[in-house]
């Protein structure tokens, strides 16, 4: 699996999202209040925007989630899901804390390799 550094851990702030051009993909990588990352597309499915990265982080019945920051859709962090549409989801990519202390992310989207 490639990696691709994206910032330190430290300058990404909890609770918040940004963006990284990875290989020519917009990724949105947040960060949790509880120290974990999650790294979704940055696609909007509901607008074509590229916003999610913007969107508002927070959970829903302990699911760590971030909601669309144009129409409000909520999207888990963990498998990309929409919370309010049922049968939409957004890419979901591996991330990590590589050994230089940098977040990490990969193009391999889990829920394909999962076979979901």
């Amino acid at each position: 699996m490639n990696w691709t550094a994206i910032c330190s851990y430290e300058t990404l702030l909890p609770e918040r999202g940004v963006c990284a051009l990875v290989d020519g993909v917009q990724v949105a990588i947040f960060r949790t209040y509880d120290g974990e990352l999650h790294a979704l597309a940055n696609l909007d499915p509901f607008s074509g925007a590229y916003v999610l990265s913007r969107g508002i982080v927070g959970t829903r019945k302990g699911e760590p989630t971030v909601a669309s920051p144009l129409h409000k859709q909520v999207f888990s962090l963990v498998d990309g899901r929409c919370l309010d549409e049922e049968g939409v989801f957004v890419r979901v990519y591996p991330v990590r804390v590589g050994d230089s202390g940098h977040v990490e992310v990969s193009l391999v989207d889990e829920r394909v390799e999962a076979g979901v």
